[in-house]
């Protein structure tokens, strides 16, 4: 054991997971277990057929749906969904999709501490975490509380196969940036570094397999159990200046979250390169032994979005993303100096690669 993990505290959240090809049938004995009579089915308009059709598996256990999940958790949604509860006489949630849509069940559930199911349809981890980011006036907060952490999650590999590849590559490459600030987090611990080092280990095999066969349900299974570890991880270690960007390009800039944190990555693992090596090493062996630059090229290879610019950032925000990252700055290995960050923002906008990490 290195020396910095000689003391640690590690609390793993408490949520019950189904794993498996065909567990989508478990809604219905999931929510019994739960003690739900009347769940509300949540989704994006995107996935509006699909949770109506798990209504209707669900008869009288479902409540209605509410097809209205946006991206960042809007609280203006978020209170349309509070009234569509209220109206149903919901009693529980059941959060069909990915991190809009978990998102918005998080919400609800923090508002009033109903029990939340979660079938996860990407690999976004967020179901596996108590921490829930919305955005109220252009500015994404977020919060952290027992009642945001879902009861239950179901995991079938078979929703994730018509899962297009460029989503199923942001949302893989997003749930192992979970995983990159987990080895280096203030709190970081043994265990949740072995989950994230296993995680992305998993994702990086399994991603381009996905790029090559979308259909494989082999290579499905296992991104989807590597963005649980990831997701776990984000759910139990603090996060760093990784997350503090994307929060900041999401909610100020409304830049699309999964495909901010594939062009964020591997620039933001190069700044901490140098302050974090003996942790991320590991990390770094699995791609090439420089993480910055061996993800900037996995990204690439596999067609992921590589430029802020592409995204819809205009070069004139650059100087305002690096003034809001910069204030009030989340702890991270590295010092978060403004010029830097700026620099750094600026790559990532010109779809270059990392400063090389020293």
């Amino acid at each position: 054991m290195t020396d910095h993990m000689t003391t640690f505290t590690c609390a793993l959240n408490p949520a019950r997971i189904v794993f498996g090809a065909g567990k989508r049938s478990a809604v219905a004995s999931e929510l019994d277990r739960l003690g739900v009579t009347r769940a509300l089915v949540l989704s994006t308009p995107f996935q509006k057929a699909d949770a109506e059709a798990l209504a209707a598996e669900l008869g009288a256990l479902a409540a209605g749906v509410f097809a209205h999940a946006a991206m960042h958790t809007p609280v203006e949604v978020t209170q349309t969904a509070m009234a569509a509860y209220a109206a149903a006489g919901a009693d529980g949630v059941v959060a069909l999709g990915g991190g809009s849509t978990i998102g918005l069940g998080k919400a609800i559930a923090y508002r009033n501490d109903c029990p939340q199911l979660v079938v996860a349809t990407t690999y976004a981890g967020s179901e596996v975490t108590p921490i829930l980011g919305q955005t109220e006036n252009g500015v994404k907060t977020t919060v952290r509380a027992g009642s945001i952490l879902p009861e239950t999650v179901i995991y079938d590999p078979d929703l994730t196969l018509g899962l297009p590849v460029g989503m199923s590559v942001t949302s893989g490459l997003n749930a192992m940036a979970h995983a990159v600030e987990g080895v280096y987090a203030q709190d970081r611990n043994p265990i949740a570094a072995m989950m994230a080092v296993e995680g992305v280990r998993a994702l990086r095999d399994a991603l381009p397999a996905i790029v090559r066969t979308p259909a494989d349900a082999a290579a499905r299974g296992a991104a989807l159990y590597g963005a649980w570890l990831c997701g776990t991880v984000l759910g139990s270690v603090g996060m760093a200046l990784h997350h503090k960007l994307c929060h900041t390009l999401g909610g100020s800039f409304d830049l699309p979250h999964a495909e901010t944190h594939s062009v964020m990555l591997p620039h933001t693992a190069a700044y901490n390169a140098g302050a974090a090596k003996t942790a991320l090493q590991p990390l770094a062996d699995l791609f090439g032994g420089d993480l910055g630059a061996g993800l900037w090229q996995f990204a690439k290879d596999l067609g992921a979005p590589m430029s802020l610019r592409d995204l819809g950032l205009e070069e004139t925000d650059l100087d305002r993303a690096a003034d809001l990252a910069v204030q009030n700055p989340y702890w991270n290995p590295r010092p978060v100096e403004r010029d830097a960050i700026r620099a750094l923002l600026g790559r990532a906008w010109e779809g270059v690669p990392p400063e090389s990490g020293t």
